[in-house]
């Protein structure tokens, strides 16, 4: 781990999970600034106040594409040391959390790659995906949603990942993944259908009969 892990509780709601903590609410822009200046020389002590502030919000999309905790940590630190290597490429006019987001989840992809590059994802001929009932997202628990979404293989929960929390459309995830679009809409299917069987399993079968 790079630096400990604050003493922040996680947001219980998955559509809630890109909130930031208190601690980060109370970052201005200037005081922003001024930690990434600190990452910029390499200072330990910025360093460690923007992973520690940023630590619950990272954690939150992390925990989505990994198996467990500690895969998800391994993610969350990876995440991080590219932030720190690549924070004079950050547009300061920009927002920070958009582009610490992007590269958690590209650091997530990469792992993905890493682990699992020769897993066969079998192509099915898909004219339209399931529409998936947004709503049912806020309802679920965060625990209960989080935990289902963890049983999914990895093709499965990467893709619902990018594709219903992420928003990315088939022909992105496509491109990130390096698969064909059926691919990717055949295994969100099967990633639903599976979630639907999950939460069936877990008691949640009015909010299966919905994803």
């Amino acid at each position: 781990m790079l630096f400990s892990e604050p003493k922040q509780p996680f947001k219980k709601n998955l559509r809630h999970a890109y909130e930031i903590s208190d601690d980060v609410s109370q970052i201005c822009d200037e005081n922003l600034i001024v930690l990434l200046r600190g990452c910029s020389k390499k200072d330990r002590n910025s360093q460690k106040k923007l992973y520690q502030s940023y630590y619950s919000y990272a954690m939150g999309i992390c925990l989505r594409y990994a198996q467990n905790k500690e895969e998800a940590q391994e993610i969350l630190n990876d995440g991080f040391m590219k932030v720190f290597d690549k924070v004079d490429q950050y547009d300061t006019r920009k927002s920070f959390i958009g582009w610490l987001r992007k590269i958690l989840i590209n650091t997530a992809i990469d792992q993905y790659r890493k682990n699992f590059k020769h897993y066969h994802l079998q192509e099915i001929d898909m004219d339209k995906s399931l529409a998936i009932n947004q709503d049912v997202i806020s309802d679920i628990g965060y625990n209960d949603i989080l935990t289902a979404i963890r049983k999914l293989s990895p093709a499965y929960r990467t893709i619902f990942n990018l594709h219903v929390i992420e928003g990315f459309k088939h022909e992105e995830i496509a491109e990130m993944l390096q698969i064909s679009i059926g691919t990717s809409k055949s295994n969100l299917f099967k990633a639903r259908e599976n979630l639907k069987v999950i939460l069936k399993l877990n008691d949640q079968e009015p909010y299966a009969k919905s994803i």
